[in-house]
């Protein structure tokens, strides 16, 4: 076991246009009781509070002489402090809070990555005194990521899948790590009321991390619900355990509970809920949304809040392996961003071991900022500045036919040197950019990819091909891809391509990729050598086409469309595609 070094420092953001656009507000719809109740300052245009005999007004008024003592740093500054009893110079701190985003239509958002102080892997479960022991350990870390956050502005942070009590558990050995978590309905601050339910100290301690810095908080812990044989689904011992999300206000109060329905393969210590959840909640900067890792490659409920309820901004605890030349982290997420036009703030952990590292903010329009470290092991925070409703932004992309352009093209090429390759356990027709321009077609079943492209230099020491893949995946978990490439290949043998590669030395002076996609769901990918993003250097047109907007920067691993087609994820798999003679 290691102790991991605590970076608190803050990324750069990326430079990105901040300006509203003048289009009428989209329909926000339907919000569930968990987002109605985390909303009790919809305006502030009235006298909403009567605190202890203070009015709005003159809470107001203290308001601004505390923002000003804050401004100044000032020792005079701690007599109009003390006029206001604790509750209510708290109250004022909140609600100062809530005063700045609403006088701004952007936000500050907040990831830590975080490297997880791991359990020892045991056959028994340990005491709830241990069990709770390494917890603290863990939020000890978080609460240093937190305080740093709100010192930068933060108005949410999001912490990792796990990030709390780690992995290498079983059902049993998890249990003493679990709380039972309300429902949000209960309307409970835990750190102020840590004894209304059963002893809870994950939740009074995250409550309190966020009523103590004035930031929403959201973090991954289990939950327990105990059940009987009058449930005919309950487990035999007699209880569900459910890898959840918990969000607390600023007040400390939960108003948000999510619990994972795609559970990842080893998940095997939880049950997921009988039916997906759809978990909404309102800030004064947007309406937010969250599910957990292995939940975004499914329709439900990643693409539903999105589609159904018209979410601003996601919320994605994770635990992500990554997964070249598609899934890494940042790559994948930033382009789930992008396909769905949602604000993504993604916490990942960090463990270079298991390949575990990629965090990140992202826009529409792309990364605001970004991390992935294969090289230490330390945390990491990020901090940069959202637009708190995006589709209402000038840059908030265009609706895209994501089939167009390429319907309306004849083939490019024959495909009288088409070959095939695995790539990551599916099949891939491939042909080879055997020229340093050119514009090619390579198809499989009833997707045809289409590429216009021109290199810097061909390299005789690196090989390029166009891929396509129609087809069910079935390795760790099952569903449906439609898959346009633009691929480098791990060596010069054409058995290679598909193969993991992280790095390049061939520059494009541009490209173009499109294809004849059955589904409305695609995910651009632009993957630069060195597992690096490529924000703003790229823009998808209306027609579906992935072009190159300037000249690439840096050399190119991977260009791709990632589409999934949801509606097929059932079928039963195909074949395996005979290989190319």
């Amino acid at each position: 076991m290691f102790t991991p070094t605590k970076d608190f420092s803050v990324s750069h953001a990326l430079p990105g246009r901040r300006g509203m656009g003048s289009r009428e507000e989209a329909e926000t719809g339907h919000l569930t009781q968990a987002s109605q109740r985390a909303t009790p300052y919809h305006s502030m245009s009235h006298p909403v509070y009567k605190l202890g005999g203070v009015t709005w007004e003159g809470l107001v008024a203290a308001l601004v002489r505390l923002r000003i003592c804050w401004h100044m740093h000032s020792r005079s500054c701690e007599a109009p402090a003390m006029l206001l009893s604790q509750p209510l110079l708290h109250a004022a701190v909140f609600a100062l809070t809530v005063l700045q985003a609403l006088a701004s239509d952007t936000f500050i958002a907040a990831v830590y990555e975080h490297a997880v102080i791991l359990p020892t892997a045991v056959i028994k479960p340990v005491s709830p005194d241990d069990a709770l022991a390494l917890m603290n350990s863990n939020m000890d870390v978080l609460e240093g990521a937190i305080k740093e956050a709100a010192q930068q502005g933060a108005h949410i942070i999001v912490t990792p899948e796990d990030g709390i009590y780690g992995w290498r558990f079983t059902r049993e050995t998890i249990y003493p790590y679990l709380e039972d978590i309300p429902d949000p309905a209960v309307n409970w601050i835990p750190c102020t009321d840590p004894t209304r339910f059963a002893p809870a100290p994950v939740q009074e301690r995250l409550s309190c991390m966020a009523r103590n810095n004035s930031i929403y908080v959201v973090a991954n812990i289990g939950d327990k619900k105990p059940c009987n044989s009058s449930d005919p689904s309950c487990p035999k011992d007699g209880r569900y355990q459910y890898n959840t999300d918990v969000v607390f206000d600023p007040e400390g109060k939960l108003v948000a509970r999510y619990h994972k329905y795609n559970l990842f393969i080893p998940e095997t210590q939880f049950n997921y809920p009988k039916e997906p959840e759809a978990i909404t909640f309102e800030t004064p900067f947007g309406k937010f949304g969250i599910f957990t890792c292995f939940d975004i490659l499914f329709h439900e409920p990643a693409v539903v809040l999105v589609s159904k309820w018209q979410v601003d901004t996601v919320l994605f605890p994770t635990a992500w392996m990554n997964v070249l030349p598609f899934l890494t982290a940042v790559e994948f997420h930033s382009a789930w961003a992008m396909g769905m036009g949602v604000n993504f703030l993604a916490a990942n952990t960090h463990r270079t071991s298991i390949s575990m590292t990629g965090s990140g903010i992202y826009a529409p329009d792309g990364a605001r900022t970004y991390y992935y470290n294969m090289k230490t092991e330390d945390g990491h925070l990020l901090v940069a500045e959202l637009d708190s409703h995006p589709r209402l932004s000038a840059d908030f992309p265009l609706a895209v036919n994501w089939s167009s352009y390429a319907l309306s093209v004849e083939r490019f090429s024959s495909n009288d040197n088409d070959f095939g390759g695995l790539v990551f356990h599916d099949w891939f027709t491939f042909t080879e950019l055997t020229k340093p321009e050119g514009n090619c077609t390579v198809c499989q079943k009833d997707l045809c990819c289409h590429l216009s492209y021109k290199m810097v230099e061909k390299r005789e020491d690196e090989v390029y091909v166009l891929g396509a893949f129609d087809g069910l995946h079935v390795v760790e978990g099952q569903y449906y891809l439609q898959i346009c490439t633009l691929l480098k290949c791990k060596s010069t043998d054409l058995n290679s391509c598909g193969q993991p590669v992280e790095t390049a030395q061939t520059k494009f002076e541009m490209f173009s990729l499109s294809g004849t996609f059955g589904t409305n769901y695609v995910f651009p990918e632009v993957l630069y050598s060195g597992v690096q993003l490529a924000p703003r250097e790229f823009q998808v047109l209306s027609d579906g086409r992935l072009i190159s907007k300037t000249r690439p920067t840096k050399p190119v691993v991977t260009v791709t469309l990632f589409g999934r087609w949801y509606a097929k994820d059932h079928l039963k798999q195909d074949p395996q595609l005979p290989a190319f003679s």
